[in-house]
């Protein structure tokens, strides 16, 4: 078996999955991925479009096969994908199915220093984005209904895959908030009592004392 290939950069595997269907110039690529909304799937800068194509074309994923002229336009490139240019998104698509890796979203960031937070404040903010999420689980779940009237449900699955996690989502909010309001969340009248006096409880400077010690240092 040859060594397996790593994701590399996704705005490539995205003109791969494009010229999968047909050969097309940068522009008709282009103008693909929007349509289709890939640049909502995958994470890419617009600004390395054709940089990611020459340097795709000198790697041999794509290869030119015609130069076209529109009316007055300048002549452009058609390109194709080639052997090994499938060979990286049938690689890619794998890897990126069947290995989870860490994602760093930014609601993530924010719960992470949530105690810098009043939790009467946390509370109030984390009940102002389940309220949106919820419209946006009734807009996505709309939108979703409607395309599959039309769109094959192979061609949908990654916006079912983001109505799930948003759905999932709202439930876990549903469920802090709910031992929020309650006075069940643990350690809540301590994170109160921080910031309506000021002072760090005891307890919290025992455990930033304990978790920032050098393990290496001795008594």
């Amino acid at each position: 078996m040859g060594k397996r290939r790593k994701v590399g950069n996704l705005l490539a595997l995205a003109v791969l999955s494009a010229l999968v269907q047909r050969p097309m110039h940068p522009y008709e690529i282009a103008t693909a991925l929007r349509s289709w909304g890939k640049d909502q799937d995958m994470e890419f800068k617009w600004g390395s479009f054709y940089t990611v194509i020459r340097n795709m074309d000198r790697h041999r994923m794509i290869e030119a096969v015609e130069s076209v002229r529109e009316g007055r336009r300048p002549e452009r490139t058609v390109y194709r994908i080639t052997d090994v240019g499938r060979a990286e998104l049938i690689d890619w698509a794998r890897e990126l199915v069947s290995t989870p890796m860490p994602e760093h979203p930014r609601f993530r960031a924010g719960l992470s220093v949530l105690a810098a937070l009043h939790p009467d404040e946390a509370t109030d903010l984390l009940r102002q984005r389940l309220d949106r999420l919820e419209d946006a689980i009734r807009q996505d779940r709309e939108t979703l209904d409607a395309h599959l009237r039309d769109i094959p449900r192979l061609f949908l699955v990654e916006s079912e895959y983001d109505l799930a996690m948003r759905e999932a989502e709202a439930a876990w909010l549903r469920a802090l908030l709910a031992e929020m309001t309650s006075g069940g969340y643990p350690g809540l009248d301590t994170w109160r009592a921080f910031h309506e006096t000021g002072a760090m409880p005891a307890e919290l400077t025992e455990l930033a004392e304990r978790t920032t010690s050098d393990p290496d240092t001795t008594d």
